[in-house]
């Protein structure tokens, strides 16, 4: 991996964002944006347990999921509560994601500013929450909608990898789907360039994340992260301005999506296998490129 550190910036203007950015898709670390909103101090495990920790939620363990598993399909479910109250216990290789806490607790929408001011485009009916435990592990991927993203930390320590979305062959993306098929936990430590040679030649990004910093995802970035700390984090989606982008989006959500589940359901083996061999062959080629 040839990686470069994500540029970081205590603060910056409308116009420098989108020209720095936002028009070149690349990665920026905003430090003060999200000190500004009540959420910064009043957002902690104490906090959400009162308002939704009732609430059931889907839970997600290190194992990176096979070429048979239809994608976001939770490992267990538990009460939102119980879950926050083992991840301040200690280490726990479980975590959370996409959950619209705001959904059953609007009134935190309070809490943050919608940073229009930055980009057009904002989902506002889907801020999602994500939580994980120390040492859990948010495999290599890219989100399917293909939207930008605006990823704020609130507690903790989290190491993130990232890519652009060209790179994908060289991260062994497979056919049909928005994930690798090479394992990259702990990456930092050791990788598997044996199996994946192809991934010497990808150009990235690293970063950690703490507490108050808003890490700027253009749309279709790969991203690998790391809870080196228990932490939990806000994501913000912002659609892409041109139409393309949306219909790719689109594409990707519900007809890309659909067709991999239903060949995973009605032919898992063959469908396994030609995907498989298709990935060897694209990296192959990027290698060679």
């Amino acid at each position: 991996m040839q990686l470069k550190p994500v540029d970081t910036v205590d603060s910056i203007s409308a116009a420098d964002f989108k020209k720095l950015y936002y028009n070149t898709k690349k990665p920026v670390v905003i430090k003060n944006l999200a000190k500004q909103w009540p959420a910064y101090n009043k957002w902690n495990w104490d906090y959400f347990i009162d308002i939704v920790g009732d609430k059931e939620v889907g839970v997600y363990n290190n194992i990176k999921s096979d070429s048979y598993t239809p994608i976001n399909t939770a490992d267990a479910y538990m009460k939102f509560g119980d879950y926050l109250k083992k991840v301040k216990a200690g280490p726990l290789d479980l975590r959370i994601f996409l959950f619209n806490i705001f959904q059953h607790a609007p009134e935190v929408v309070k809490d943050f500013t919608w940073p229009d001011e930055l980009m057009k485009g904002f989902v506002k009916k889907y801020p999602m929450l994500f939580v994980g435990g120390e040492g859990s592990v948010t495999h290599m991927h890219f989100d399917i909608d293909m939207s930008h993203i605006l990823h704020t930390q609130f507690s903790g320590k989290k190491r993130v990898l990232l890519f652009p979305h060209e790179e994908q062959y060289k991260l062994y993306r497979k056919p049909w789907e928005v994930l690798s098929l090479a394992n990259y936990a702990n990456y930092h430590e050791s990788f598997d360039y044996e199996n994946f040679p192809a991934v010497k030649k990808a150009q990235g990004y690293e970063v950690i994340l703490e507490h108050g910093d808003t890490l700027f995802m253009p749309a279709g970035y790969w991203h690998h992260m790391e809870y080196i700390e228990s932490g939990f984090a806000m994501s913000l989606r912002a659609m892409q301005s041109s139409l393309g982008g949306k219909l790719n989006g689109l594409w990707k959500l519900f007809g890309m999506r659909g067709i991999d589940t239903l060949m995973k359901k009605t032919a898992p083996v063959w469908w396994y296998n030609r995907k498989k061999k298709k990935v060897y062959q694209l990296a192959a080629a990027a290698i060679n490129q």
